[in-house]
């Protein structure tokens, strides 16, 4: 891969966007190859945890404007249709916990993929810019679905009306991030937390992902029905007769991720 970097360690794939030049902007290629990282990673009983981040200064800074406006390039509606929307599906549909390592500016398209992550952990100097009302756009890649349910309707409208950047300290106080940490201690905690992840249950992890998910669509009744059916799907894991096992045993267990 020529824009997307990959690595593979202790149970967690990093994947970095390799485009720093362009702040990392989305082109065709970095989305497709994005696309097929994400498949490999759900296709790999290796892989436990992804983290997403970027090369360089930026996270990623959105749509190359240069791709989008070139006559001979994608149109707008393929660029969203074949490039972002599969990969919001994707980071949704993996049963894996996706973190997204916000190390510098996440604007646009970028912003909203990390949001649609289900960890985001940015340096206190990174910041989250919904860009789109800029150029007259509208925001994609799922930002009008997660960014109203994190911060609520009307802030999640102000920040995409006015493209007002925000400080990850305070995205973190808006609930729009889990965490901001200190520039130097950025890598050191995400690694911590990633291991952590890759050391839990994972199948557990991916139905808690699943139940999360849903439950935002749907009743309670339907939701409850969903955690009976899920939870007997966990129940008859590897991780839960390990977990209950050393349990009684008085001991840290060793879960293995199915």
């Amino acid at each position: 891969m020529s824009t997307l970097k990959q690595t593979i360690e202790h149970g967690v794939c990093t994947l970095t966007f390799n485009r720093p030049q362009v702040f990392n902007s989305f082109n065709k290629e970095m989305a497709l190859e994005l696309q097929a990282a994400l498949d490999n990673c759900a296709a790999d009983e290796q892989v436990r945890v992804v983290v997403l981040t970027g090369e360089g200064r930026a996270f990623c800074a959105g749509q190359d404007l240069a791709e989008a406006t070139n006559p001979q390039g994608p149109a707008l509606q393929e660029i969203v249709a074949k490039h972002y929307n599969p990969i919001i599906l994707k980071i949704r549909a993996l049963e894996k916990p996706v973190i997204a390592a916000v190390n510098g500016v996440a604007a646009g398209a970028g912003a909203n993929i990390a949001l649609a992550s289900d960890l985001v952990i940015a340096k206190e100097s990174a910041s989250f810019i919904q860009a789109f009302s800029k150029i007259g756009l509208i925001p994609d890649s799922g930002g009008t679905f997660f960014l109203p349910r994190l911060v609520g309707a009307q802030k999640a409208l102000a920040l995409m009306m006015t493209g007002e950047k925000v400080l990850a300290p305070d995205a973190e106080k808006m609930n729009m991030i889990y965490k901001a940490v200190s520039d130097n201690d950025f890598e050191s905690v995400v690694s911590q937390l990633a291991l952590q992840l890759a050391s839990m249950p994972t199948k557990a992890l991916g139905l808690t992902k699943k139940a999360v998910d849903a439950g935002f669509n749907q009743s309670l009744t339907a939701q409850l029905d969903l955690e009976e059916t899920l939870q007997t799907q966990a129940g008859q894991t590897h991780d839960f007769k390990e977990g209950v096992q050393a349990f009684l045993e008085k001991r840290s267990p060793e879960f293995k991720g199915y």
